[in-house]
Protein backbone atom coordinates (compact mmCIF):
# COMPACT_ATOMS: atom_id res chain seq x y z
CA UNK A 1 0.00 0.00 0.00
CA UNK A 2 1.45 3.62 -1.25
CA UNK A 3 0.82 6.89 0.27
CA UNK A 4 -1.67 7.50 -2.75
CA UNK A 5 -3.51 4.58 -1.37
CA UNK A 6 -4.47 6.07 1.49
CA UNK A 7 -8.49 8.11 1.47
CA UNK A 8 -8.29 10.73 4.31
CA UNK A 9 -11.50 10.22 6.38
CA UNK A 10 -13.81 13.50 5.66
CA UNK A 11 -13.40 14.69 9.76
CA UNK A 12 -9.70 14.56 9.12
CA UNK A 13 -10.17 16.52 5.79
CA UNK A 14 -12.40 18.92 7.72
CA UNK A 15 -9.94 19.67 10.82
CA UNK A 16 -6.54 19.86 8.21
CA UNK A 17 -8.90 22.51 6.16
CA UNK A 18 -10.09 24.24 9.85
CA UNK A 19 -6.12 24.26 10.76
CA UNK A 20 -5.25 25.66 7.11
CA UNK A 21 -7.47 28.43 7.37
CA UNK A 22 -6.42 29.26 10.94
CA UNK A 23 -2.81 29.56 9.78
CA UNK A 24 -4.20 31.66 6.95
CA UNK A 25 -5.36 34.34 9.27
CA UNK A 26 -2.26 33.95 11.40
CA UNK A 27 0.07 35.27 8.36
CA UNK A 28 -2.62 37.92 7.37
CA UNK A 29 -2.97 39.14 10.77
CA UNK A 30 1.26 39.60 10.89
CA UNK A 31 1.19 40.99 7.45
CA UNK A 32 -1.91 43.41 9.00
CA UNK A 33 0.15 43.86 12.57
CA UNK A 34 3.56 44.80 10.75
CA UNK A 35 1.80 47.21 8.48
CA UNK A 36 0.40 49.24 11.60
CA UNK A 37 3.91 49.00 13.44
CA UNK A 38 5.35 50.73 10.01
CA UNK A 39 2.84 53.28 10.24
CA UNK A 40 3.52 53.87 14.01
CA UNK A 41 6.86 54.14 13.39
CA UNK A 42 6.60 56.56 10.61
CA UNK A 43 4.25 58.64 12.95
CA UNK A 44 7.30 58.71 15.70
CA UNK A 45 9.89 59.69 12.98
CA UNK A 46 7.21 63.27 12.33
CA UNK A 47 7.46 63.58 15.95
CA UNK A 48 3.48 63.05 16.10
CA UNK A 49 3.55 62.32 19.71
CA UNK A 50 5.21 64.76 22.36
CA UNK A 51 7.09 61.75 24.43
CA UNK A 52 9.93 61.86 21.78
CA UNK A 53 11.02 64.44 19.83
CA UNK A 54 14.28 65.77 17.77
CA UNK A 55 16.79 63.33 16.39
CA UNK A 56 16.19 60.89 18.91
CA UNK A 57 12.12 60.29 17.27
CA UNK A 58 13.77 60.11 13.62
CA UNK A 59 15.80 57.36 14.85
CA UNK A 60 13.11 56.01 16.90
CA UNK A 61 11.24 55.93 14.25
CA UNK A 62 13.37 54.19 11.66
CA UNK A 63 13.99 51.41 14.36
CA UNK A 64 10.35 50.84 15.03
CA UNK A 65 9.22 50.92 11.19
CA UNK A 66 12.17 48.59 10.68
CA UNK A 67 11.13 46.13 12.17
CA UNK A 68 7.28 46.64 11.33
CA UNK A 69 9.18 45.93 7.85
CA UNK A 70 10.76 42.47 8.93
CA UNK A 71 7.72 41.64 10.49
CA UNK A 72 5.60 42.70 7.72
CA UNK A 73 7.77 40.90 4.67
CA UNK A 74 10.12 38.34 6.83
CA UNK A 75 7.71 36.92 9.48
CA UNK A 76 5.12 35.66 6.90
CA UNK A 77 7.38 34.04 4.56
CA UNK A 78 8.97 32.24 7.79
CA UNK A 79 5.51 31.08 9.00
CA UNK A 80 4.64 29.68 5.25
CA UNK A 81 7.31 28.18 4.95
CA UNK A 82 7.43 26.35 8.52
CA UNK A 83 3.23 25.59 8.33
CA UNK A 84 4.34 24.09 4.32
CA UNK A 85 3.23 20.49 3.96
CA UNK A 86 6.25 18.48 3.69
CA UNK A 87 6.63 17.44 -0.59
CA UNK A 88 6.83 13.63 -0.68
CA UNK A 89 9.86 12.47 -2.48
CA UNK A 90 9.52 12.27 -6.37
CA UNK A 91 8.82 8.51 -7.23
CA UNK A 92 11.67 6.72 -9.08
CA UNK A 93 10.16 4.98 -12.16
CA UNK A 94 12.24 2.17 -14.62
CA UNK A 95 14.76 -0.98 -13.84
CA UNK A 96 15.91 0.49 -10.89
CA UNK A 97 12.80 2.19 -9.26
CA UNK A 98 10.62 -1.00 -9.05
Amino acid sequence: MSQDDIIESPEAAARRAALARQRFFMIGLFRLSGALIVLFGMLIGREWFGWVQGDRARWMGVIVALVGLFQFIIVPRLLARAFATPRQAPRKTGPEGE
